[in-house]
């Protein structure tokens, strides 16, 4: 992996980040607090981002590339556009990572270390945490959305599998 230094005071790269999906909520402030403790990291095909059970205080942006999560050994999902997310469940609820980030090709990722909530004022800290956290909210919900309807097409071809079984036990 390569990576910058923190970023702040990058103006260019602002203007740039404030077209990413995810960071077009957040309040130019608040985002130019967010990239102070922020990195762009580079990352090679097969290269892991981040593993399974491990700690860290990290969010990743996909700014360019292509990521597979791996869960258990087994690739659960995929995640290859702008602004794709991952690495939000840790910050939310303080677990170790929940699985491990693999870069398919060449890739580029914001690194956000989301510990810079704690260097902010008080008084700014619930207005920004209200819309960060409306964000990770909708995409833990579309991502949920995603899981429901994958867990209905794999109870259905389990019980037609089932079925299957079921008549040729009869013959």
């Amino acid at each position: 992996m390569e990576e910058t230094n923190y970023l702040q005071d990058r103006k260019g790269l602002f203007d740039k980040f404030k077209s990413i999906p995810f960071l077009r909520s957040i309040d130019e402030c608040f985002l130019q607090e967010m990239l102070k403790l922020s990195k762009l990291r580079k990352y090679q095909a097969d290269e892991v981002v981040a593993k399974e059970g491990e700690y860290d205080s990290y969010m990743y942006i996909i700014i360019t590339g292509r990521m597979r999560i791996i869960k258990r050994g087994e690739q659960i999902a995929s995640l290859a556009n702008q602004g794709d997310t991952f690495g939000e469940l840790a910050i939310i609820d303080g677990e170790s990572r929940s699985a491990t980030v693999i870069a398919e090709v060449e890739s580029i990722c914001l690194a956000v270390d989301i510990s810079f909530i704690d260097r902010l004022k008080p008084e700014n800290r619930d207005a920004f945490c209200a819309i960060f956290y409306k964000l990770l909210a909708e995409i833990l919900a579309n991502r949920l959305r995603k899981t429901d309807e994958e867990l209905i097409n794999v109870k259905e071809q389990l019980s037609r599998i089932k079925m299957q079984d079921k008549v040729r036990n009869i013959f």
